[in-house]
């Protein structure tokens, strides 16, 4: 068995793990599925391992076929790295690139550069996974992540793209004739919670004299969505705190209201996380060139200031 046929052993092998099936390998590498479980036999064969266990809905990896992706990961980034180093290119972007991302920001903000990120390299294809936890890059097998809110792995490479305005709103309906600049009436108001930012107490700053306040809240509703909350706020069902982006035209349409706009949450950090390693896939890099073109021109978003 030649070195060759062995990388292409486990280079089908990282494929069926990233794309989910041996059919999704099969269309991957562009080839056949028998073609595919065949690799696989022969790769199984000649480690004299059983690498994932096979059913007709799932595939799930052996404790062996783990440690043999790991490996094999790492030896086919070691050879896209030396070809293209050899090459004397930066090589064109093809494979498959697969980025977790919040719900809310995801869905709506982030896919005018994943559009603009396919459309130029039409040989890559992304995972767009959403979720709005922390990234598990080895158990998720996620090539990068982009997150909201603080990061706290030191292992991980952490580049900081913007900032996120948080602003008070709720519906006309619940202040009841109070004025929407008195601070001092936040605390008597119903309030729903973004338990993701914030639960049971409120802390908000004034822009002008940097002056911070905080109060105590019992949320009508809790909900780890920011959808959820919006929806919640626009229902009549309390007072919220929410990305300035995602209530945009329901301030100018009237159906939120803008409370006591000299004060605000602290604004949410938005970074581009990713593992450490000695070399990084062509779609990777130009995936971040695109990410961090795109983020200064997006709307009610702010350039970075200096954190971790």
């Amino acid at each position: 068995m030649s070195s060759v046929d062995r990388m292409e052993l486990m280079q089908t092998f990282v494929r069926i793990v990233d794309g989910g099936s041996l059919s999704a390998a099969a269309g991957l590498l562009g080839t056949t599925q028998p073609t595919i479980s065949r690799r696989l036999r022969t790769l199984e064969d000649m480690l004299g391992v059983e690498l994932i266990l096979r059913n007709t809905h799932a595939i799930k990896l052996t404790d062996d076929g783990e440690r043999c992706y790991a490996h094999a990961r790492t030896l086919i980034e070691g050879w896209d790295a030396l070809t293209e180093e050899l090459s004397g290119t930066d090589g064109e972007p093809v494979g498959r690139l697969a980025v977790k991302v919040p719900h809310a920001f995801g869905q709506d903000q982030l896919l005018q550069p994943l559009i603009k990120f396919l459309k130029r390299y039409d040989q890559v294809s992304v995972d767009w996974v959403l979720s709005d936890r922390p990234p598990d890059f080895i158990s998720e097998r996620i090539d990068c992540a982009i997150h909201v809110g603080a990061v706290s792995d030191p292992s991980h490479v952490a580049v900081l793209l913007a900032e996120i305005p948080r602003i008070v709103v709720a519906a006309p309906d619940i202040l009841k004739n109070r004025p929407v600049c008195d601070v001092g009436m936040l605390a008597d108001l119903p309030w729903v919670s973004l338990k993701t930012f914030y639960g049971s107490e409120i802390s908000l700053q004034n822009i002008g004299s940097q002056e911070l306040i905080r109060f105590p809240i019992k949320p009508r509703l809790s909900t780890d969505s920011l959808f959820a909350t919006r929806q919640a706020v626009l229902g009549g069902l309390g007072a919220g705190i929410v990305s300035r982006w995602i209530v945009t035209d329901d301030l100018r349409t009237g159906k939120l209201v803008h409370l006591c706009p000299d004060w605000q949450a602290s604004s949410l950090p938005v970074y581009l996380v990713y593992p450490y390693a000695s070399y990084y896939p062509a779609r990777m890099r130009k995936f971040f060139e695109i990410l961090r073109d795109f983020m200064p021109g997006l709307a009610e978003v702010e350039a970075p200031a200096h954190r971790r």
